[in-house]
This record gives structure tokens, sequence and C-alpha cells, in this order.
């Protein structure tokens, strides 16, 4: 329960079911794009507090909603690793709602993976759809270790489409070493459109637990890139 990185300026917050809604407050008129946040795992059931109030993406909401974005926490129930499966709708059901939000742009959607979670992308990206402009990872991984037992639907890095969403990656120096393989073999599927924010001095968590001006950068950067593709007008 370290700290967020960063102190973005307090978002309006809004529970809605298995959804946190961030904007910024006073914000009103007009649609915005929307960037859904999918935490890492599997974590052990009846853990509080939840991933929602977690600083870590109290800190991501308030920085989407900074950003001119409308930010989307959720939980899903990823407490094992054979859980993906039921995690997966659990995401679908949580973009479904987000897209359905008042002042959201349904047609300008990001999904932002973290570690355990980000194996839940695969889908997203074996069949992008066409109001998908990004999706980004942040210390992901991308590939099932081994032992997980995660059948191969999961695989990120097999499921990579051309075209695909505009991809961005965030890796660390230090990072858990079976996640490592997972992340290569991404970035020798995605290609040179992937883009790469590198964190070298980053253990997996940086985000929380490294407070330097490296870290950041990193998380700074990270969400700009976001805004930018969700901003832009021609999408992918």
């Amino acid at each position: 329960m370290q700290p967020f990185v960063l102190s973005p300026e307090p978002a309006d917050r809004e529970r809605r079911g298995t959804i946190d809604v961030h904007t910024a407050p006073g914000s009103s008129g007009g649609r915005r794009p929307v960037v859904v946040f999918v935490h890492g795992g599997p974590i052990p059931p009846g853990m509080e507090p939840g991933p929602r109030d977690w600083p870590t993406f109290l800190g991501y909401g308030a920085l989407a909603a900074a950003s001119g974005l409308i930010g989307v926490t959720i939980e899903h129930r990823l407490r094992a690793t054979t859980d993906y499966p039921v995690a997966a709708k659990d995401v679908e059901s949580a973009v479904e709602q987000a897209r359905g939000l008042d002042g959201v742009d349904p047609d300008a959607v990001a999904l932002w993976f973290f570690s355990g979670g980000s194996l839940l992308a695969a889908d997203w990206l074996a069949a992008p759809p066409p109001w998908l402009r990004c999706v980004a990872f942040t210390y992901p991984a991308l590939t099932p270790p081994p032992g997980w037992g995660v059948e191969s639907r999961f695989d990120v890095a097999a499921s990579v489409t051309s075209p695909s969403p505009k991809l961005l990656l965030t890796r660390v120096g230090h990072e858990f070493p079976e996640f490592v393989p997972g992340q290569d073999a991404f970035v020798a599927a995605a290609g040179p459109g992937l883009e790469i924010i590198e964190v070298p001095d980053g253990q997996h968590g940086f985000d929380s637990a490294d407070h330097t001006e490296q870290s950041r950068s990193a998380v700074t950067r990270a969400m700009t890139w976001v805004a930018e593709a969700l901003h832009s007008p021609s999408g992918r």
C-alpha cells in the first residue's frame, strides 16, 4: 500500500458496482475517451483493501482524469491461475460498462494491463474491436509462466494480430525472471510499431515501490502516450 509515485490532482470518483469512474472535478459537456485499468493477480480471496482502493490505482485514475480522459478502475475475480476465464468475462463486462457511461466516447477506448492481469489482454489482441484505440502494459506477464497451468488462449505474445491497436510496453530492469521471456516474445511479435518505455533501475511495481525521477518520468510518458493515442483522430 505504498503511495503512487506521482501526485496528480485528486479526481472525482464514483463507485458503480465493480467499476470506479474517475473524472476531473467540474468536468462536463462533450464526450471524452476512456481508459480502463486492469489490475494484476492472482489476488487472494478477501484481500482488503481491493485494487480499486490501492494508492496505485487511485493515482492512475486521477492521472487519467487530469489528462482529459475518463479513468475506470475495475476488480476482476483472478484469485488463482485457474481463474483467467472468469476474470476475462469480468473485464469484458467492465469494458462494456465503461463504454456505456455518460460522457464517454465509446469509439475511443484504451485498455491498460498490469502484471499477471496482462494475460487477460489476449482475447482483445486476437480479435481487436474497432473502438479499441490502444493497449498498454506495465511490468506484464505476456505468456503464461511455467507452472501456472494457464490455457494457451491467454498467451498474449501469440495473440498479436496485424493490424493491431497501438501498443505500449513499460518494462523494468529488475523484473520477475519468469515474466522476461514472455516480454521478449511479445516485443518480437509486435514488431517495430511497439512503443517501449524502459525503466532500467525499476522493480516490478516500480510505480509505487520506486519513488525516483526515473519512475515518475516513465509513468508520465506512459499516460501521455495513452492520452495521445486516444485523442488521435486516426485511431490505429
